[in-house]
């Protein structure tokens, strides 16, 4: 399931369906039926121009952000966090040492406010390897070189270094818990990725409290034309269907109610 749903992503993602239509667009061209390359070649300037010159993928993308709250203000007492891996660049370290972030770091920095705000509190970082490869250490162990040197001890951390995905998070996490008997913890991700996080928790029986993070959207755009940023456009709008295809993906599969 973990390769094949990397290896449909390469093919699903916005920018490869348009490559994909133009690419099938000249073939039917080279083969005579240009009625048909016409149309895929249309077709695939119609999703380059929503992708890359509308709101339409902030849009589809802050439905899911908006969907939990975090709390406010912070609760009285915590006594766990869970912060679910994914915002370290595993390739860049792995050639260039230290740690290196990317979009959603405030999973790191919202978890390390949280962890100096509840000295008590149990952490557990669940993130492995979830390259094809395999071969790097896993978010897990990187986490505790940050943590510690923002002055949290190294014995309030609680390692899951073996997920590769949502699922796995839970599912460890879940064993992580009973053997710990810790209950009730807030839930650190980002925002857009809390609704799926929380149907695999909820799934396992596993109570959490979402604490979402990295919002990457106002919450107040709507559909409109946007030739500022069709960069920024594209990622939003790859990170929403990514992110819907496998809430679909985990529902058909029985991995969420």
């Amino acid at each position: 399931m973990f390769y094949l749903s990397k290896i449909v992503w390469l093919v699903a993602q916005p920018l490869s369906l348009v490559f994909l239509a133009i690419l099938l667009a000249l073939l039917l061209n080279l083969a005579g039926w240009r009625k048909s390359g016409f149309l895929f070649s249309s077709l695939a300037a119609l999703m380059l121009f929503v992708t890359l010159y509308t709101t339409t993928g902030n849009v589809v993308l802050q439905r899911l952000e908006n969907q939990a709250v975090r709390p406010q203000p912070d609760p009285a007492s915590v006594s766990c966090i869970i912060m679910l891996g994914g915002a370290i660049e595993n390739d860049v370290m792995d050639t260039r040492g230290g740690i290196e972030f990317n979009a959603a770091a405030d999973r790191y920095t919202q978890t390390v406010r949280l962890a100096l705000k509840y000295p008590q509190a149990r952490l557990i970082i669940s993130g492995g390897d979830g390259s094809f490869s395999g071969r790097y250490e896993g978010e897990a162990e990187a986490t505790e070189r940050f943590f510690t040197d923002f002055g949290i001890n190294a014995d309030r951390l609680i390692k899951e270094n073996t997920s590769r995905n949502t699922f796995e998070n839970s599912a460890n996490t879940r064993e992580l818990l009973e053997r710990h008997g810790l209950t009730d913890c807030l839930l650190v991700t980002s925002a857009f990725h809390m609704p799926r996080a929380t149907a695999l928790f909820a799934k396992m029986g596993i109570g959490v409290v979402p604490y979402p993070v990295d919002y990457r959207t106002t919450g107040k755009t709507e559909i409109d034309f946007d030739f500022t940023q069709p960069s920024l456009n594209a990622q939003n709008m790859a990170t929403a269907v990514r992110e819907w295809l496998a809430i679909i993906a985990y529902r058909l599969s029985g991995r969420t109610g």
